[in-house]
């Protein structure tokens, strides 16, 4: 059972709220170069698809900055700037109407560079998230192999948010939103917790560098599934090894497993065994296929719980309890909807029936 959500400060990103009583929201960063316009837009276009909420881009040179403006104006989802190292990158991507900006306080310099990128974005409204990795806190410049204990990492990273949010609260600046993320769930799950009993700023969740496909998701449903069972969070990014369009859909997947938000279909189906005649996979990947590249399908399927199983002994009972689905045979298998077997199809016309359903199915003639 998941624990009562954390009350946090609401926070404006674009025309998207974070914290309060909002749903979770999902995000993702572009792995292109954002100087290269077409690019970064080409993938946006296939974020925004995919359902990405917020899209955050790496502006690493004045270039790229200059670049934001345009990007911005073609945008349809809220845009983040990735600022490291170089301050005035962050003014001039206020600039050129940025919708947040992401600073980490390990490498952004001394404070009053701070209180610069704070002045721009209190005049324009824009928010601002603090970013905290483990891997590049100040206080490793003068320990950079540190002996210490889950615990005494966690602190120190909230040690450092800390000191970044009075520097920013100081100044009359509420507009915050601050991750604390490790390569590992312990220190990230021991943060994030320390930081949620000392303040209302809503907290961006992610395991950072978590790794490749099998491994990252891993680590990533962990890490980031404690946390959201304990109320912890209010918006997520999964960093995968792999293409932002598959960190999208773990995301919406991982919040679905929780019952936190609706995101196409909830597929059953078996691992196959000896007893499987069909080619139960090929069947299911095609579908799924159909269904996340097409949004508007994906929407049509939201909630839906469908049924691919590939024999008789489990096959007919999970079938039943699915709003549709299929029991497979050799060669073919049995329709079954609202509980009941209706038909026999050809294995080769399965994932076209299955489609086909999605598009004429309601919920209201069950």
């Amino acid at each position: 059972m998941l624990s009562k959500r954390r009350k946090t400060r609401i926070v404006k990103v674009g025309n998207l709220k974070m914290g309060g009583e909002a749903p979770i929201s999902v995000q993702s960063m572009t792995n292109t170069d954002t100087r290269d316009v077409h690019s970064t837009l080409s993938q946006i276009r296939e974020l925004e698809k995919a359902g990405c909420q917020i899209i955050r881009l790496a502006v690493v040179d004045m270039d790229a900055a200059v670049c934001i403006g345009k990007i911005k104006k073609a945008s349809r989802v809220p845009i983040v700037a990735d600022i490291h190292f170089d301050w005035r990158l962050a003014i001039e991507c206020v600039k050129r109407g940025i919708d947040k900006i992401r600073i980490n306080p390990g490498n952004i310099g001394e404070k009053y560079k701070v209180k610069e990128v704070v002045k721009a974005c209190m005049d324009n409204g824009i928010p601002i998230r603090i970013g905290v990795n483990a891997g590049s806190l100040k206080v490793l410049k003068k320990n950079p192999k540190p002996q210490w204990t889950a615990h005494q990492w966690a602190n120190k990273m909230v040690k450092e948010a800390m000191e970044q949010v009075e520097t920013l609260e100081e100044m009359g600046f509420k507009d915050i939103v601050v991750s604390l993320k490790a390569d590992d769930i312990d220190r990230t799950l021991l943060a994030n917790k320390i930081f949620a009993s000392k303040t209302d700023i809503p907290l961006h969740l992610g395991v950072t560098e978590a790794g490749t496909f099998i491994s990252g998701i891993v680590k990533s449903s962990l890490g980031i599934g404690l946390m959201l069972s304990e109320g912890i969070g209010d918006t997520i990014r999964v960093s995968l090894t792999e293409s932002p369009k598959l960190q999208v859909r773990v995301a919406y997947e991982l919040l679905k497993s929780l019952g936190l938000a609706k995101y196409g279909p909830d597929i059953i189906s078996c691992p196959t065994c000896g007893r499987c005649q069909a080619n139960i996979s090929a069947v299911v990947h095609k579908v799924e296929e159909k269904i996340y590249s097409d949004p508007s399908i994906r929407d049509k399927a939201k909630g839906m719980k469908i049924a691919l199983m590939g024999c008789v002994v489990n096959g007919p009972g999970e079938a039943r309890e699915a709003d549709f689905g299929i029991c497979a045979g050799k060669g073919k298998g049995i329709w079954i909807e609202k509980g009941k077997q209706t038909k026999v199809i050809s294995e080769k016309e399965w994932a076209n029936e299955v489609i086909k359903k999605i598009r004429t199915f309601s919920k209201s003639k069950m």
